[in-house]
């Protein structure tokens, strides 16, 4: 039992990496090349969309690895597990103090509504999201590290 749980554990927040990774560099990059209204509301939207359903990943994630961690606590490699769990842990932290208040105005905005800094706020929830991206890869190498 502990094994499957190892393994979907790795498999859920493996995804969640790619899903992040591919927002900063797949989409950003491609809504940023957008002209600016276009590019803007895609931003929105996807502040929307992915703002609803990343919360949960985040937090089943850390869940998860949390039990992965108690269940395993004797076998090798639980270090490994407790040290991605910290780092899933600062991924959240983060991303309530740092990602989640510029998501939070970005998704309301409009091209009639958006401030004259929106750009720049765009640019800076991007590189908090770079940090991120690579807490939560440093995470996932580890889970992948504690299977073997």
């Amino acid at each position: 039992m502990l094994n499957a749980l190892e393994v979907f554990t790795t498999v859920v927040v493996g995804v969640m990496v790619g899903v992040e990774f591919s927002v900063a560099f797949v989409m950003n990059p491609i809504l940023n090349a957008l002209p600016e209204d276009s590019g803007q509301l895609g931003h929105a939207h996807g502040g929307r969309m992915l703002g609803a359903v990343m919360p949960v990943w985040y937090i089943s994630s850390l869940v998860l690895v949390a039990v992965w961690a108690i269940a395993g606590g004797d076998h090798p490699g639980t270090g490994l597990v407790v040290t991605a769990g910290a780092l899933l842990l600062l991924s959240v932290v983060m991303s309530l103090l740092l990602l989640v208040p510029i998501n939070n105005r970005n998704k309301t905005w409009t091209p009639e509504n958006r401030p004259a800094d929106w750009k720049q706020q765009i640019h800076r929830w991007n590189r908090f999201h770079y940090v991120r991206v690579a807490v939560i890869i440093a995470a996932f190498t580890l889970l992948a590290a504690a299977l073997t």
